[in-house]
């Protein structure tokens, strides 16, 4: 059915809420005038979103350059971290490895630069995967960035997998079929497929 697969990150092959939620609050404290710390609950209705969206979510009494400052900080301390740590995994290496053996892997992400590489690194991942593409990087759509992955490594049939609104929409722009990880942080009310946990995948393909 497909010849490839393309995975959102957050919700979808990870949860890495609880050192994000530590990294962001330790640059917090030292702008303990500016708000409370980040709880997780925030951190997983933030994820899907870009980061400008982001940071208009989480700091609103703060101007857009101050904005920006906070969520550079929050953002090459989190990499560094999860780079070290890792975050926790919905598949196992071995599902992984099966998937990856099948079918060619992709990762398309909202996130900044370096976040898909701390994924590889900190959960020791990379070599289950491709290609990757990020909207850090680009400054482009979930959806144009999937087409780009699709042009770049001559996919004719992928689908996209999330567990977001965001991911749906990434998929549709794309023109291929969405596979809604519904384990994962957000809602979706279209899917060619809906998986209960990442091991249904292998129902599918």
């Amino acid at each position: 059915m497909y010849d490839s697969l393309i995975f959102d990150l957050d919700g979808t092959l990870w949860d890495a809420t609880d050192i994000i939620k530590l990294t962001w609050n330790k640059i917090l404290s030292d702008y303990p005038y500016i708000r409370e710390p980040i709880t997780k609950e925030e951190l997983e209705k933030c994820m899907g979103l870009n980061l400008t969206e982001i940071s208009r979510r989480l700091f609103p009494m703060c101007n857009e350059n101050m904005q920006e400052e906070l969520i550079t900080k929050c953002c090459d301390l989190e990499v560094e971290i999860l780079s070290q740590r890792g975050g926790s995994l919905y598949p196992t290496h071995e599902e992984l490895r099966k998937l990856s053996q099948k079918l060619p892997l992709y990762i398309v992400s909202n996130c900044q630069s370096g976040y898909i590489e701390s994924f590889f690194k900190g959960n020791n991942t990379s070599k289950y995967f491709k290609d990757f593409e990020c909207a850090g990087s680009t400054g482009l759509s979930k959806g144009e960035n999937i087409k780009l992955v699709m042009e770049r490594n001559h996919l004719s049939s992928p689908a996209y997998m999330g567990d977001t609104a965001g991911d749906l929409e990434g998929a549709e722009v794309a023109g291929i079929p969405f596979i809604f990880a519904s384990y994962g942080f957000g809602q979706a009310e279209r899917y060619s497929h809906i998986l209960q946990n990442f091991s249904g995948i292998f129902n599918i393909i």
